[in-house]
């Protein structure tokens, strides 16, 4: 989730007003940049942990001196920290995948040397096993946040406060129509993204219990908001279909100079330009606006696919990172993955993810399910094949292998292997 980077409370005063029709053209023009895909790159959020008693939770001037030391070591990453103190690295757009490993693996031995020498550690799992939420970011966006998304329930604080994730971001894809076309690659993102959620699901547990889902976090987005994390509706193109979305999704805040910000109810984007609105909106309001739509897919030109747990392990966060480009990007198995999951849109069915049958069995059962088990079977295959085309190391081969050979092709994901919190006194088991 983007930081409030504007810092001042509104726009600029003497903008002009937006209209409908220049909204419209914007949105098709900038969320979706057209061309052979050539970069890729990641988002890692972590939950941070004492590194002996992780089920106890971190003071919150611990968890504060721990993120200025963060904050001085020299990182390529963009570094931000989320409202209940996750840490969350975002890599620069690399030319290739290899580029963006081994630039995030440096960041992310240097972030972890820093917070160890104050005791504590980062921990791959997608929502925190044992805490309720705690905001510990007063900012005006995470305020307004908040007083939103409690209008559906309790999901909004333990997604903003609790919860983890690998997003892997790649180039929207060519104009034309073919494997690598992004007509072809959004629809792919909706389909092959219920299979990345259960193969990665790594989420059970919440506040000392389990759940019943094995992709708790995936639970809590579904459940989030009525509108906000939906992928748009219908079979138009994927360009206007995301134009008609984002104008017709509710407007979370409005941003003023001085104190706190709006926060209507039900008033769209749509509606707001129409008048609907305390002021007019202007272009800083719609992009404002786009970073508090929270789809499994998200387009900022670029791709971003938002729906993968955070992973264990030193390495975990690779295995996404590596199948995910390879299915995408590689021509033979861009191709080979659609047909794969193309029959998976029957079980999906009309609704829009991740509100539909397809992602809800994802996360709730994993790889339990055994058509997602069988699709993610034949993904990783494909990737493991395509990853040495794209000049994967050994390295990273052989921890998409050793993760396939233990979840995979057993039908299971890593939240088989998570042990009860209950069971465990201090938790260790559960940060890897």
């Amino acid at each position: 989730m983007p930081p409030d980077t504007l810092g001042q409370h509104g726009p600029p005063v003497d903008a002009a007003p937006l209209g409908e029709e220049e909204a419209e053209d914007l949105l098709r023009g900038i969320c979706f940049k057209t061309g052979p895909p050539r970069t890729v790159g990641v988002e890692l959020e972590w939950l941070v942990h004492d590194r002996e008693h992780p089920e106890a939770l971190v003071p919150e001037d611990r968890l504060r001196a721990a993120a200025d030391a963060v904050r001085a070591t020299p990182l390529d990453a963009a570094l931000t920290f989320e409202p209940g103190g996750q840490l969350e690295l975002s890599s620069q757009p690399k030319g290739s995948l290899m580029e963006c490993v081994d630039a995030t693996a440096a960041d992310l031995a240097a972030v972890r040397d820093t917070l160890g020498r104050s005791g504590l550690t980062l921990a791959g799992i997608g929502v925190d096993p044992w805490n309720p939420p705690r905001r510990l970011l007063r900012e005006p966006r995470y305020d307004a946040m908040e007083a939103a998304l409690d209008r559906s329930g309790s999901a909004g604080r333990a997604m903003m406060c609790t919860s983890a994730s690998v997003q892997v971001c790649l180039d929207a894809g060519e104009k034309e129509p073919g494997p690598l076309g992004y007509g072809r690659r959004w629809q792919l993102g909706h389909l092959l993204g219920a299979v990345l959620v259960a193969a990665f699901a790594n989420s059970p547990f919440r506040q000392g219990r389990r759940t019943g889902w094995q992709s708790t976090r995936q639970a809590l987005w579904a459940d989030l908001d009525p509108a906000r994390t939906l992928a748009p509706q219908g079979r138009l193109d994927p360009r206007d279909a995301w134009a008609a979305h984002v104008l017709a999704t509710p407007v979370m805040c409005v941003r003023n100079a001085e104190g706190p910000w709006d926060v209507p109810e039900a008033l769209t984007f749509r509606d707001w330009i129409r008048g609907g609105g305390p002021r007019p909106p202007v272009r800083a309001d719609l992009d404002y606006h786009l970073t508090t739509l929270f789809p499994p897919v998200r387009p900022r030109g670029h791709l971003e696919l938002r729906m993968i747990d955070a992973q264990s392990g030193t390495d975990g966060w690779l295995v996404p990172l590596a199948v995910t480009t390879a299915l995408f990007d590689d021509p033979e198995a861009a191709e080979t993955v659609y047909r794969t999951v193309k029959p998976l849109a029957e079980t999906a069915g009309l609704p829009p993810a991740p509100r539909n049958p397809l992602w809800t069995a994802a996360a709730r059962d994993g790889l339990r399910d055994p058509e997602l088990a069988a699709a993610a079977a034949a993904c990783f295959t494909t990737a493991l094949e395509a990853l040495p085309r794209m000049g994967a190391s050994g390295h990273v081969l052989g921890t998409v292998a050793a993760f396939h050979e233990r979840y995979v092709a057993r039908g299971r994901c890593p939240a088989d292997d998570l042990p009860d919190p209950a069971q465990e006194p201090h938790g260790k088991g559960l940060v890897r």
